[in-house]
């Protein structure tokens, strides 16, 4: 019983940002009854669903093959990087910042390793290319989606508004990723085989089912069951290979975000606030880096018609705290469980990275609007 008890606090220590998030959630539900509709499900489903495909493909050594192909492709580090970086950026306009993260960041963490380099510059700038690239596209990201359909736009007026700050993005990440160092990759290539294709095949099925999902061609409930099913009877030990603190933190954030989003004064502030079109623009940046930006969006977006402001503000607001946009926490917790002795390193990077780049695009872009 010691041990166990032990072994929970030495867990509970590593697990910095749930302890934050569940206490703001606690107090917050002070001031504010929390509900249950606070927390999205269906997030927290494919987060599941995600890692546990992941998990089950590293385990089939496909992640050993695709890392492989990678590195005989690139000769040094900077080349490994671009190529993370930038299909990061491009998926998340399709798949979502935080499938595009959750997909995308173990295996560069996993193709990193094998060549011997330090990867969390890889990862603080995929990060930023996951949030800056969902913010192309109406189905890139929650709060694009709502938006566009709340205010009722079309393919052109949206795309008029989000291609120049994404444009601006891709290029601010090329001159990002000038920082990553250019080293010699000297890792010897070999073949990877992989054994047990049927399973491998089931899984690859599963993942294509899981992207389906997201795009709402099937129920996230189904694929929730398959993953279950699909790992109860091929590998249970996977199911232990979940980050649970991951998904109690999202429970937390919900949670908290839900509970200040609907507090009175928090309402009655944003009715001041927002009476000139630039204002609806920095209170949405600003409000996002502390409700995050799906919830910024949602309020907002009730108390006015200034919607070009709303869908700018809510996607760079995107950019700078962790909770900015909650996609951030995932890249975060998946490197931070790999090299746990680098939380602060990385914390401290991830905000000189991410104010830097707020502040740039803030200011540029409210010239231009």
């Amino acid at each position: 019983m010691d041990i166990s008890i032990k072994l929970i606090k030495e867990k509970l220590k590593k697990e910095k940002v749930f302890i934050v998030a569940f206490f703001l959630s606690i107090i917050s539900s002070f001031i504010k009854a929390p509900k249950l509709s606070y927390i999205n499900f269906k997030v927290l489903a494919l987060l599941f669903n995600l890692m546990i495909v992941i998990a089950a493909l590293k385990k089939l050594k496909v992640m050993d093959k695709v890392a492989m192909k990678i590195l005989s492709k690139c000769s040094n580090t900077r080349m490994v990087s671009m190529v993370f970086i930038m299909v990061t950026f491009f998926s998340s306009m399709l798949v979502t910042n935080d499938v595009a993260l959750l997909t995308f960041v173990p295996l560069a963490i996993f193709t990193f390793k094998k060549a011997k380099e330090d990867c969390m510059k890889t990862i603080i700038i995929q990060t930023l290319a996951a949030n800056i690239g969902s913010s192309l596209t109406p189905m890139g990201n929650p709060q694009n989606l709502f938006l566009f359909t709340h205010y009722n736009l079309n393919g052109l007026q949206f795309f008029f508004v989000t291609i120049p700050f994404v444009g601006m993005g891709l290029v601010w990440l090329l001159i990002l990723n000038k920082r990553v160092l250019k080293k010699g990759i000297k890792v010897s290539i070999r073949n990877v085989h992989i054994e047990d294709k049927k399973r491998t095949v089931v899984y690859a099925i599963l993942f294509l089912f899981i992207i389906a999902s997201v795009f709402g061609g099937v129920n996230y409930k189904y694929t929730f069951l398959a993953a279950i099913l699909c790992t109860l009877l091929m590998d249970r030990e996977i199911i232990k290979e979940v980050d649970y603190f991951l998904l109690l933190t999202f429970i937390c954030f919900f949670v908290f975000i839900g509970n200040v989003s609907n507090i009175e004064f928090v309402q009655q502030q944003l009715k001041s606030f927002l009476k000139l079109p630039h204002m609806v623009y920095f209170s949405s940046i600003m409000l996002s880096q502390v409700v995050s930006n799906v919830p910024c969006a949602i309020l907002i977006s009730n108390f006015t018609t200034n919607w070009r402001e709303v869908l700018l503000g809510v996607n760079i607001g995107g950019i700078g705290t962790m909770i900015a946009s909650l996609a951030s926490l995932i890249s975060y917790k998946i490197y931070v469980n790999e090299f746990p002795e680098t939380s602060k390193k990385y914390s401290s990077k991830f905000n000189s990275y991410n104010f830097f780049s707020l502040l740039l695009f803030c200011f540029i872009i409210y010239f231009m609007i």
